[in-house]
Formats: C-alpha cells, sequence, structure tokens
C-alpha cells in the first residue's frame, strides 16, 4: 500500500513514520505533507495514494479543506490531538480517528481496516450514528478506567482516575493524587496502565511518568531542546524531564 502523512510537525511526522515502518512494514509513505499548500500542490500532480495518514489542524488550516479541492477517495486515518472534529472526520472517507500520542495497537487495527477496504475496492462506511452515540454519552461507552483500586492498611480503596496527578515507576508502580498522598497500583508495567488511560487527559512523559494535564504547573525549556515539566503543588517537587523528540507532540497536547 503506497500512503502519505500530511502532519505539520516534522519530529511528529517522522515518529509517526517509525511506528508506521513497525507495525505495517508493508506500507510505503510516498511523501510527507507540511501544509494545506503543498498538499494541494501535490494532489495537483498525483495520483491519490492507497490510504492517507493526516492531522488536522495544520498551520495554515484544517485538512479537511483538501476535499473541497479534490475528489479523493482513498481511505484516511485521522491523526490529531483534538477530539471535536471527530464527525466530520467520518463524513470525508475517515476510517479511524487516533488522538495523539498515537499508540502502536491502535495504528496496527487502523491499517488493517484499511487493508480490507483496499481488496474489497469498497468505499469506508461512515458510521456516523454509531460516532454520535459515543460523543454525547461517553460515560456509556468510554473505555478507559475510571478508578484504580488501591491497599491501605489491609483495606481496598477506590481511587477515581480524574484524582490521579500522576503515575510513576520507581521500583514498582505508584500514583500520586492531587492532594500529595502517594500510593502503590497493582501492575507490573506503566504500558499498562498508559492502555487504560484517556490520551486526552493523560500524556506518557518518560519511562518513569504519565501526567494529568490538570496536575501541570510550569513547563520550562533547557538545554538542547529538552523539557523541565513541573506538577502543581503539593507534588511540586517531581520535575518530569522529556526529551526533545517529544517536545512538538507535548506541545499540541497540551495547545487544545
Amino acid at each position: 500500500m503506497k500512503a502519505v502523512i500530511i502532519e505539520d510537525e516534522e519530529i511528529i511526522a517522522g515518529l509517526l513514520v517509525n511506528k508506521i515502518q513497525k507495525v505495517a512494514p508493508d506500507v510505503e509513505i510516498v511523501t510527507i505533507l507540511p501544509s494545506l499548500k503543498t498538499a494541494r500542490r501535490w494532489f495537483g500532480e498525483n495520483a491519490e495514494p492507497d490510504l492517507m495518514f493526516m492531522d488536522i489542524q495544520l498551520s495554515d488550516g484544517v485538512s479537511f479543506d483538501i476535499f473541497n479541492d479534490f475528489s479523493l477517495k482513498c481511505p484516511v486515518i485521522f491523526t490529531t490531538a483534538y477530539d471535536e472534529y471527530a464527525i466530520r472526520a467520518f463524513r470525508v472517507n475517515g476510517v479511524d480517528y487516533l488522538l495523539k500520542p498515537v499508540k502502536e495497537a491502535e495504528l496496527y487495527a487502523a491499517i488493517d481496516k484499511c487493508r480490507k477496504f483496499a481488496d474489497t475496492k469498497e468505499s469506508p462506511p461512515a458510521d456516523i450514528a454509531t460516532l454520535i452515540r459515543s460523543l454525547t454519552n461517553p460515560a456509556a461507552s468510554s473505555k478507559y478506567k475510571e478508578k484504580f483500586i488501591v491497599n491501605v492498611r489491609n483495606q481496598w480503596m477506590p481511587i477515581n482516575t480524574k484524582d490521579i496527578a500522576c503515575f510513576t515507576k520507581e521500583v514498582l508502580n505508584y500514583i500520586y493524587l492531587f492532594n500529595g498522598e502517594k500510593y502503590m497500583i497493582d501492575y507490573v508495567t506503566l504500558e499498562e496502565v498508559e492502555d487504560l488511560l484517556d490520551p486526552r487527559q493523560f500524556y506518557r512523559a518518560n519511562r518513569q511518568f504519565i501526567i494529568n494535564m490538570e496536575a501541570i504547573q510550569s513547563v520550562r525549556p533547557v538545554e538542547n531542546s529538552k523539557l523541565v515539566i513541573r506538577l502543581k503543588e503539593p507534588n511540586q517537587k517531581l520535575e518530569i524531564d522529556m526529551s526533545r523528540l517529544k517536545s512538538p507532540e507535548f506541545k499540541k497536547w497540551m495547545d487544545r
């Protein structure tokens, strides 16, 4: 399958290419288009690909505008930090809508879905009714964990996920609450935890930390384009380093 990526952040586009190559090595990335202007020029001069990966909010507009200029029929996997465009995405060939940071398992499933459409030569169905139900009644359709159970003096205690400021890997896995309390959780890896969390609310900053958007006090750039994330009181002593490769993706995640 030949694919095109429309993404205005070079580093994020590179990360997506690496993930695609890992989960679907048969997918050939033909080009990466960083703006609406370059996308319009490219589609005006080339045949449409078998598949497109599209960010939605670009530096010079929203990628949906491309469909106003070209009659494109290929399936599209939207990769974005914004969920408010979901309905519109499924009206323009959207096969899947992946929130950043894109998880490899979800990416694999989306590409596999596109292969089935390519094999049957059918147009991807826009299951807008199901999507509307999930967006208007998120509690009924949420696939994310709402509570974690911790053991306190030989008693089980439920902790609401929204009350957790961050998850951290020390010798074992722990949670810090917004009130500063710290508890151990019964999960072997942070990867297990990450799959249970809403990516709109929680971000995997590095190997040791997953942070809640509401827990962030400030973000400070340091040398080599790295970032240091400081959490709000009473967890202000937790300063979390982030590599420069994740900086653009993290900024987009925060800037919603």
